[in-house]
Formats: structure tokens, sequence, C-alpha cells
């Protein structure tokens, strides 16, 4: 399934099933070896805690999530937006946390992405370099598991002929597949060569309120990135009316590039590597009680 949606967007596109690598290797080194295990997602907060006004009271904690779905002590990858108590200003928040369990203390490998005051440029940290906590703020998009080795979904994609992106190609195809019924999935995928797209939200919220999505692109600082990216993309083909932000994607790097992902700028040369699964669970916390479907891009 997979695989034909791909070959309508890339020149070349190859699905199989593999024994998911080991990622506390280069270039991931991750804090757990895989994506397996009791597989789910979250889809904690969202957009309208952000926008049109930020809601700065809006903290979560990893730990807690973990134990929310059921899964204390999950590996978990994501996309979401930085604790902004903890880190004192708005930040891209590149999730990567074996959360505690009752034999271990949490393992935090995130990333922060934010704009550097000095230059203006991509400022790429480690969260833990300065934090001890496993907070974020206002929203994620998460996939959690057990961070178990075992069969993972390969995708390999390379030249770019379509419009979508990597990620909605992804989704796009499933939803097609699948139509009502939604299928999850989550894990991490590299972008190989060729350079991309990228957003870091400024540091500070918008005072006015961001109400329309031409606001909220002029608010986020466009970046274009250079390979090697390794992303956290979580996706879901189809909302069953939960609100949920169906695709959901942020990238590292070792180079101090990083952010959130929109496409890649290099169609001719890109090349996509990336390990999936599918998740057996949706939960949805702390859904918004008033919604829009604004800056869901």
């Amino acid at each position: 399934v997979l695989q034909k949606g791909l070959k309508e967007n890339f020149a070349d596109a190859q699905v199989s099933v593999v024994d998911c690598p080991d990622l506390t290797k280069e270039p991931f080194n991750f804090p757990a070896k895989g994506i397996c295990g009791k597989p789910r997602i979250a889809d904690v907060g969202g957009v309208p805690y952000l926008i049109p006004i930020a809601k700065k009271e809006k903290i979560y904690d990893l730990n807690t999530v973990a134990k929310d779905i059921e899964l204390p002590g999950a590996f978990i990858l994501g996309a979401g937006a930085a604790s902004s108590k903890a880190v004192g200003k708005n930040a891209e928040f590149i999730p990567i946390v074996q959360t505690k369990s009752e034999k271990k203390p949490a393992v935090n490998g995130s990333y922060i992405a934010q704009i550097n005051p000095a230059d203006k440029g991509c400022l790429l940290e480690k969260y833990s370099s300065k934090y001890t906590d496993c907070e974020f703020g206002l929203l994620a998009n998460l996939y959690a598991s057990e961070g178990q080795p075992g069969k993972v979904i390969e995708v390999k994609a390379n030249g770019r002929t379509g419009e979508l992106n990597f990620v909605s190609c992804l989704r796009q195809t499933l939803e097609k597949h699948y139509g009502e019924k939604p299928v999850g999935m989550g894990g991490t995928f590299i972008i190989q060569k060729g350079k991309a797209k990228i957003h870091i939200m400024p540091p500070e919220f918008s005072a006015c309120p961001l109400n329309t999505d031409e606001d909220v692109n002029n608010w986020l600082k466009f970046f274009e990135m250079k390979a090697p990216l390794i992303c956290q993309p979580v996706i879901v083909s189809r909302d069953p009316g939960f609100d949920l932000r169906v695709e959901h994607t942020h990238c590292f790097s070792h180079h101090g590039e990083g952010g959130h992902y929109h496409q890649d700028t290099s169609p001719d040369s890109v090349q996509y590597l990336g390990y999936f699964q599918p998740a057996e669970l949706l939960f949805r916390i702390d859904r918004p009680p008033e919604t829009h479907l604004i800056g869901r891009d």
C-alpha cells in the first residue's frame, strides 16, 4: 500500500519489513534500541493552546503522559513545544525520552530548537545540557513504545516528483486505502541527502492574536536546513473526531540545525530513509475545549 502511494510522489520508493536498526547507535543516539512493544500514539493539548493567544500555563510532563497512556517507562518520540516555564521562552521541542519506571530514572535525549538571540539563526541544544525535567508545553504529538527491538516497516524514497512531503504522502496513502478507519504510525526517518524547509517558533509568544494561517506564517521563522536531518514523525491517517493533528514532524541534526519539518527543498536529490511502526492505541489528552483549524500545517 505505502510503496504504491510513494511511487506516485517519488521517482523511487521501496517499502519492506526489516529488523529495527539499533537506535542507540549513530546517527540516532536514542536512549532505547527500538520502536517496538505496545506501540501507541498520544495527542496532548493542541494548537488552540498556542493560537490565537498562547496559554502559557499549559505545562505537561512526559513521565506523567507515559502513565496516562498506560505505559510507564515508555520510550517516547515526537514533536511538540518546549515548556516555557522550564526554558524561559518559546521553542520547538524534539522529544526523545525513555520515561522513568519503578526501576530506572528517566533518560532525556530530547533537543530544543530556538532562535539564536545573537544571529537570529537556529540554536539547537540537547535538552539535558541545561534542564533536568521532562516537561513540554501547549501541545505535542507523541509516539510511544517499550523501546524494544523488533520488526519495523522500512521506507526508502528518493527523488520527489510530486507536491507532497514525505510524511503527507505516507498519511494520505493510508487515508486513501483505509478510508474511515484511522491508522496511526510513528517512528523515525532520516533526510539523508538534500535540504529541507524547517520552521522555529520565535522566543516570544505573539502579543497580537494570530487569527489566520498568514498571521502564523509571518510569526514563525523559516529556514532551509541541510541533510542529514533525523526526524520524528507522528501520523494518523484520519481524525476520527478527536480534534487531532494528523501529522506533525520535528527533526534534529548533529550539525546544529533542527525544528519543525515542512518539506524538502531539493526534490531532485532528496533521499529519505525511515523506520515506522503502526500504533495499536490512540490517546487524546487535555483536548482543547474550543478549537479551530489555523496553524495545523
